[in-house]
């Protein structure tokens, strides 16, 4: 079995959905937090060309719409047929396509944006890893940017995944520039605050040893 199909096979056994609940007070701190943030890091967008690599059911790139990016420059890669599927379903003006980030069928410096969320954490092989890191930067431009959100601690509860420190992520990345910050409260106790999730979240996430996510935007050298 290639580290591909074993993505593929873990990602497609039954899983507790109800841990991403849109309604969840936990996650909606979760996803506006990051938000925010990204808000902050990103140049304009407007005519800019975006890659999501691992895009999964693109509500993470259909996002950058808000952002002034225009739908027609937008493209997501998936390794799951039945997730690009659900993409298409959700945003048909979006370009979604089923393909390996290891093989990315676009020309060199093609792209303003390439996006990475919660993409290397599910890939336990360091060849695959860096394999896909270098097809991302051959097809970002020059002076274009990685817009980076991933966990930096392994799950104990999840043996398909592992945490990407930062030191890790500045290797698969080599040149690149640009602040990694650290942010999301552990989401295992983000989830379950409940109603005190508006006063706790803040306070909690202000620990350091209780982000468990790293975001930043790495920005390619002028020349490589």
């Amino acid at each position: 079995m290639t580290e591909a199909d074993r993505i593929v096979s873990a990602y497609r056994r039954p899983r507790n959905v109800s841990q991403w609940d849109a309604g969840n007070p936990g996650n909606q701190a979760i996803l506006a937090e990051r938000r925010a943030l990204a808000r902050r890091l990103l140049p304009p967008l407007h005519g800019k060309r975006i890659l999501e690599v691992g895009s999964g059911h693109g509500s993470e790139l259909a996002w950058m719409v808000e952002l002034g990016a225009s739908r027609a420059n937008l493209v997501g890669v998936d390794l799951l047929p039945e997730r690009v599927e659900a993409a298409r379903a959700a945003h048909p003006d979006i370009d979604f396509r089923v393909a390996n980030g290891e093989n990315l069928d676009f020309p060199a410096a093609s792209f303003d944006l390439v996006m990475a969320f919660t993409l290397f954490t599910s890939i336990l092989d360091p060849k695959m890893a860096a394999g896909v890191a270098a097809e991302m930067r051959r097809v970002l431009k020059p002076g274009g940017g990685v817009l980076w959100y991933d966990f930096r601690y392994d799950n104990p509860f999840n043996r398909h995944v592992r945490g990407v420190p930062e030191a890790e992520v500045r290797r698969l990345f080599p040149g690149f520039t640009g602040e990694l910050r650290s942010l999301t409260l552990i989401p295992q106790v983000a989830r379950r605050l409940g109603p005190l999730t508006a006063a706790a979240y803040p306070r909690l996430a202000a620990a350091p040893p209780l982000r468990s996510h790293l975001l930043g935007l790495l920005t390619k050298p002028d020349a490589v």
